[in-house]
């Protein structure tokens, strides 16, 4: 694999420069004096502004994008295929390939102090709680992750510390990649059965990422992980774990709640143990049981990491959320909009049951599945989730990498709610879906778009109304 001389910068160029995490690394790079290019279908706010970072960017992919000015080498998403125009150029020319999770773990590796979190759910929290605890200390990490933070309007933040914070994916095994000094696991459940085989298959893959952590590191793990030994067993780094105190007020975590309260807007409060001993009083700005528990990943990191207590505290207070994580957009004939990322049955339970304690008259829930392969996987559990809200309306599946293969649809999954007693009503275009919320929707209620594509567009178009 080719190594990256960060002393000396060269050209870099990165095909599929506008996703999120691509681009935010392109923007490391673009800060540590390197030369980038890259491409990519449309223009977007993310290409945009690398333009103005001084990138030179591309719209559309072919082979001439490569031969105008020859990098050194050339990064590409899990996304590319070798069909690619561009890959097959590199590949004609000879130059060195990376990966995105490769180009990740050079740069991670080029910072003294790293963290890399990951989980089937709650990474993209969870970092950015453990970022906004680094920022608010003043210790100023580099940060990439998969969502727009509200402290620095950005999902990447080029720091100037030796501290760093991303996000550790376990699709395609690109955790793989990672050698985090402190390695944090939230959850393991199954998903992304397009790429793995079974549940198995993939605690294999966390197992293997938790190897990763060097000798004189630490894993933060949930405590409550079935059979946990899987995963600590023999590690030479050190083990940290977390989660939540039994109403016998036993605790058996390193870092642990108690006493979880929540207040008229379903955002809690706990009382933190660390040690078995009480810490400190703990309120958060965002809802749910789930983030009760990233609050409590993100705390651990941060301690282990040697920020002050107090620091930590109140940072993690002061955490506001993430874009699209149960993220309040406005107000419609008087009910409310909530959009939120969910798109894994057990995220998607975690905020409805949040959505409980929000104030409301009736929860709906517009629902777009994300991938044929996920939801072919978990439709009954799709189902038995979504039977918490109210009101469910389905949009189409949104097909992200795949192709309809698979023959099924959202018109299956609105069998499944009925055979679970639970009316749902589905619309082939977000334009009836819109006209039939504001014939419907009443004031008081509360409607959350949920999903890992575009439906967020049908809560901005019911805010121009």
């Amino acid at each position: 694999m080719y190594t990256i001389n960060f002393e000396v910068p060269e050209h870099v160029h990165f095909i599929g420069i506008g996703g999120i995490s691509m681009s935010g690394l392109a923007e490391i790079l673009l800060t540590e004096g390197f030369a980038i290019s890259g491409s990519d279908e449309h223009e977007s706010a993310l290409t945009r502004h690398l333009s103005e970072l001084g990138a030179k960017i591309y719209y559309g992919q072919h082979a001439e994008n490569l031969q105008e000015e020859i990098p050194a080498f050339v990064v590409y998403t899990a996304a590319v295929k070798e069909d690619n125009a561009e890959y097959q150029e590199a590949v004609r020319q000879g130059l060195p390939l990376l990966t995105r999770a490769e180009l990740l773990g050079q740069i991670m590796a080029n910072y003294t102090v790293s963290a890399g979190i990951a989980g089937t759910h709650g990474k993209t929290t969870t970092s950015s709680m453990l970022s906004e605890i680094l920022l608010d200390g003043g210790l100023n990490p580099t940060i990439s992750v998969g969502g727009i933070l509200k402290r620095t309007g950005s999902n990447i933040h080029v720091g100037g510390s030796d501290y760093f914070i991303a996000e550790a994916c376990e699709y395609t095994n690109s955790f793989f990649s990672l050698k985090p000094t402190v390695g944090v696991i939230l959850n393991i459940s199954e998903d992304h059965l397009d790429f793995f085989h079974d549940i198995q298959d993939i605690r294999r893959s966390f197992r293997t990422y938790a190897e990763n952590i060097p000798e004189n590191g630490t894993l933060v793990i949930h405590g409550n992980i079935a059979e946990l030994s899987q995963f600590t067993t023999d590690l030479p780094c050190k083990i940290v774990t977390f989660g939540l105190m039994d109403d016998n007020a036993s605790c058996s975590f390193d870092y642990a709640a108690s006493d979880i309260q929540y207040d008229s807007y379903g955002c809690p409060s706990y009382h933190l143990f660390i040690q078995g001993k009480y810490a400190s009083s703990i309120s958060l700005q965002v809802t749910g049981m789930h983030n009760i528990l990233n609050s409590l990943a993100a705390i651990a990191a941060a301690h282990v990491m040697q920020v002050p207590l107090a620091d930590i505290c109140s940072g993690i207070s002061s955490y506001e959320g993430t874009d699209r994580r149960f993220q309040k957009k406005g107000v419609v004939n008087g009910f409310t909009i909530i959009d939120d990322y969910a798109h894994h049955p057990e995220e998607i339970r975690a905020t409805l049951t949040a959505a409980k304690n929000y104030p409301h008259n009736r929860i709906w829930c517009v629902f777009q599945p994300h991938t044929y392969t996920r939801t072919k996987a978990f439709l009954k559990e799709f189902a038995d989730a979504l039977t918490l809200a109210d009101e469910v309306i389905l949009a189409d599946i949104y097909p992200a990498r795949e192709t309809d293969t698979l023959g099924i649809n959202s018109l299956h999954l609105k069998e499944e709610l009925s055979l679970l007693g639970k009316h749902a009503h589905y619309f082939s275009t977000f334009k009836e879906i819109e006209n039939f919320i504001l014939k419907n929707c009443i004031n008081g209620d509360l409607l959350i778009t949920m999903g890992a594509g575009d439906i967020v567009n049908v809560g901005e178009e019911l805010l121009k109304q």
